[in-house]
């Protein structure tokens, strides 16, 4: 009975408008209930994070989603040292894997990305204390209701876009900007009635910097 009571609870939880457009699909909704909007300090998360949304940019977030393991397969498990290295051989090889989004543009920015992740992270410390000073180091907390209520990009995104571009990043213009932002918690976008919402603002929701 108890058990009964649990999973009903479970399904019965008020989620965001877009994990329910997608009733059924656990991968979506576990993303939602587990990763969504948490905020992340972790350098090799966030540019796992980074390049999923690079990737994800006029397709669908479930179809980069159902690819993750590949990606991360084909990206050396996203460590960012080790793809900043790659060379037009890896290139040549990635547009061969049936098991990502075979983009070169998309493929090289990542590599281009590494390089740079790199650059910031030797100028600040950690790429995260770079990312979060764009938020005032927490993140920012909106009140969305509805679908309609987001906005495709923000002021802040805009700001750190206009950086980014500066500092030799590609392939990240504000609206993928601000999906990475939403996506690494830097804004709270969980919808008010959203049971996420209150959980990613709690301390204890981050994941930390190691």
């Amino acid at each position: 009975m108890a058990l009964f009571s649990t999973e009903r609870k479970k399904h019965s939880l008020r989620r965001c408008p877009w994990p329910a457009l997608a009733a059924g699909d656990e991968l979506y909704g576990a993303y939602h209930d587990r990763e969504w909007g948490v905020p992340m300090h972790n350098d090799r998360t966030i540019y796992e994070f980074l390049i999923l949304e690079i990737f994800q940019a006029g397709l669908s977030w479930r179809t980069v989603l159902y690819k993750r393991e590949h990606f991360r397969k084909a990206f050396a498990g996203f460590d960012y040292t080790k793809v900043s290295r790659f060379t037009r051989k890896d290139v040549a090889r990635l547009l061969k894997d049936a098991g990502i989004v075979r983009n070169r543009a998309k493929i090289e920015a990542a590599i281009t990305n590494a390089r740079r992740f790199l650059e910031v992270q030797k100028e600040f410390g950690s790429f995260a204390r770079y990312m979060w000073s764009w938020v005032d180091g927490k993140p920012i907390v909106h009140r969305w209701r509805t679908e309609k209520d987001y906005p495709a990009y923000t002021r802040e995104a805009v700001a750190w876009a206009k950086d980014l571009k500066k500092r030799g990043f590609v392939f990240l213009g504000p609206t993928v900007v601000y999906a990475h932002m939403q996506a690494t918690g830097m804004v709270n976008d969980h919808t008010v009635d959203c049971f996420r919402r209150l959980e990613c603002a709690a301390p204890k929701s981050s994941v930390v910097l190691k």
